[in-house]
């Protein structure tokens, strides 16, 4: 069976950044398993998985249009330090979770001037070109519930 819409892929993968460091791998982990077709993976990776079958192996290089898009400067921005909670001492480069109206965000502490603290929205890998080594492990049809829940459910895919 190929890769196709509303497919079940099973993957192995690892992610590097142009100057060959990993960012993230399914070595020593489960594999991926996600629902082709309905936008779990970035679309440059997606359309490179199109059509392969069980036992491909692809080396993808997706630049950032195709993956987690440029960086905005619309995304950086200027808080008073008075919105956050907790004793945690805040510092420049440090992860902090948001509640946004479109739900929970990750944000980067970009810089702090007193008061007032600029974060970064952008997700860290925006402007980056990535390159994926990825191994197709298994292929399936997707079922009814998980076509209509647009996600994979039971062992290694259900998603809360």
């Amino acid at each position: 069976m190929k890769v196709a819409e509303h497919t079940v892929v099973t993957l192995n993968y690892t992610l590097k950044n142009s100057a060959g460091e990993l960012l993230d791998t399914s070595e020593g982990r489960q594999p991926l398993v996600y629902l082709h077709g309905v936008g779990a993976l970035i679309p440059g990776l997606e359309k490179e998985l199109a059509d392969k079958e069980v036992g491909a192996n692809i080396n993808a290089v997706i630049p950032p249009e195709e993956a987690y898009g440029t960086r905005r400067e619309d995304l950086m921005k200027m808080v008073s330090k008075d919105g956050f909670q907790g004793d945690e001492e805040m510092k420049e480069g440090m992860q902090v979770q948001l509640q946004t109206e479109h739900g929970p965000a990750i944000a980067v502490i970009a810089k702090i001037e007193g008061n007032d603290v600029m974060l970064d929205l952008n997700h860290p890998l925006a402007d980056m070109t990535l390159h994926f080594d990825v191994t197709i492990e298994d292929v399936r049809a997707a079922t009814e519930e998980e076509i209509s829940h647009g996600h994979v459910h039971g062992e290694g895919g259900h998603q809360h």
